[in-house]
């Protein structure tokens, strides 16, 4: 339970350092925010809990292909808070068109017979 509590205190410290970076600079804090910190912490975690190369290798190759419909949301919710959505609004429509998103990029990968 020490082991679980000390990677949720690492994984959110590092959301709060970033969020606070952006108070100052939304150059720097979108600079840390797109190294894949995340996808980073999730494969030390799986590989310091498991030691298995093979799911590490997994776990990166589906992050690679479903980064690319994560896109969408970098896209449409600038382009809809300048049509002067709601922020709330703007981020909900993002995610559920990046969800649909993720939807097709399954199916686009099942097609080509690409496992992740």
């Amino acid at each position: 339970m020490l082991y679980a509590t000390l990677k949720l205190a690492i994984t959110a410290v590092l959301i709060v350092v970033i969020s606070e970076i952006g108070k100052r600079s939304s150059v720097m804090a979108a600079i840390l925010a797109s190294i894949p910190l995340v996808s980073v912490l999730a494969m030390i975690w799986l590989y310091v809990d498991t030691k298995d190369v093979a799911k590490i290798e997994s776990f990166a190759t589906s992050v690679f292909w479903l980064v690319l419909p994560s896109l969408i949301l970098f896209v449409t919710l600038p382009l809809l808070l300048q049509r002067g959505l709601g922020f709330y609004l703007s981020l909900g429509i993002s995610i559920g068109l990046t969800v649909i998103g993720y939807l097709a990029m399954l199916q686009v990968l099942k097609r080509f017979g690409i496992a992740i």
